[in-house]
């Protein structure tokens, strides 16, 4: 068994755990089939935390994200995070984030992440009901274009031998666009609300939320939803750029079943299928008689961030 390995059964313990904050440290230990001394000294060992302090802060980081993302009561809350009165909830949870739990109702995250407590480990609650651990490794910004590239290198290697194997009448028919894998009879209309969900859609599930709300598609609203979700997604990228997290992973609450991704995949995921959202809109766009935008081609735009930065 690896040390990872150890780590996780000792942290699926303590997962289970949470869903009981009231066991005994004593029986925490037998469910790990060790003594609570071994218990104790291994999940410190592991993590720098004491299990009783680790169990504490994750019950507390579990509560902050079903304060931002439900409308139950403080003291429900309370009361599953282990805690016997609103009070005591809310001495504990002052003192770990330095604010009531009322107010991060009231200044809701960018993202799940902000809620994570400082720890040596690493290891925080993940929703709706996990544990995250530390990636193994990290990504750059350099590594994730570079897999973009080679993605698009080795798709055009398929789509050439899948291609090989059709005669020439298919090979030079003149092309229909096809967008079955984007959109199923895509409008303009339909494409900028596609764009603009696909930020609030991934934005609520780095939320640990549910699929957004997109009944709004006049343009004043489309506009108007686009001026949250652009900023914050923009926000997000830069803060996870940033903090060197792009391998870190979330769990999809809006899909079922939840499905795992990294943050670097889904920012390489949404920046590819809203590159072709966005060359159909600009092409309907031009159809429209709307030329101003060219062909939406983003080297200008880099070629003058690039002049900007060297002035």
């Amino acid at each position: 068994m690896t040390s990872t390995d150890g780590l996780t059964g000792l942290l699926d313990v303590l997962q289970a755990a949470l869903d009981d904050p009231e066991v005994a440290p004593v029986d925490l230990a037998a469910r790990a089939h060790l003594s609570r001394f071994h218990f104790d000294r291994l999940v410190a060992a592991a993590t720098g935390e004491p299990p009783g302090v680790l169990r504490r802060r994750l019950l507390l980081e579990r509560a902050a994200h079903r304060l931002v993302t439900s409308d139950r009561t403080v003291l429900d809350i309370a009361v599953e995070a282990g805690y016997g009165s609103h009070e005591a909830f809310t001495r504990a949870f002052r003192r770990s984030y330095g604010f009531a739990p009322t107010a991060v109702r009231r200044r809701r995250p960018l993202t799940f992440r902000e809620l994570e407590l400082p720890c040596p480990s690493g290891v925080h609650f993940q929703p709706p009901g996990g544990l995250r651990l530390p990636a193994a490794r990290q990504e750059t910004p350099m590594n994730v274009l570079q897999h973009l590239v080679d993605h698009h290198v080795q798709t055009l290697t398929a789509i050439i031998d899948r291609a090989a194997g059709l005669d020439d009448q298919v090979l030079d028919r003149p092309v229909t666009v096809s967008v079955e894998t984007i959109d199923e009879q895509p409008t303009l209309r339909s494409l900028v609300n596609a764009m603009v969900t696909q930020e609030e859609h991934w934005l609520s599930a780095l939320r640990g939320g549910e699929w957004p709300d997109e009944s709004d598609r006049s343009m004043t609203g489309l506009a108007a939803r686009h001026a949250v979700a652009g900023r914050d997604w923009q926000t997000f990228v830069a803060r996870t750029l940033a903090d060197g997290t792009l391998a870190d992973t979330f769990v999809d609450t809006t899909c079922t079943p939840p499905t795992t991704h990294t943050l670097g995949g889904t920012i390489g995921h949404v920046i590819t299928f809203a590159a072709v959202r966005r060359t159909l809109a600009i092409g309907a766009l031009r159809s429209a008689g709307v030329t101003d935008l060219g062909a939406g081609d983003p080297r200008p735009y880099l070629d003058r961030v690039a002049r900007a930065t060297t002035d």
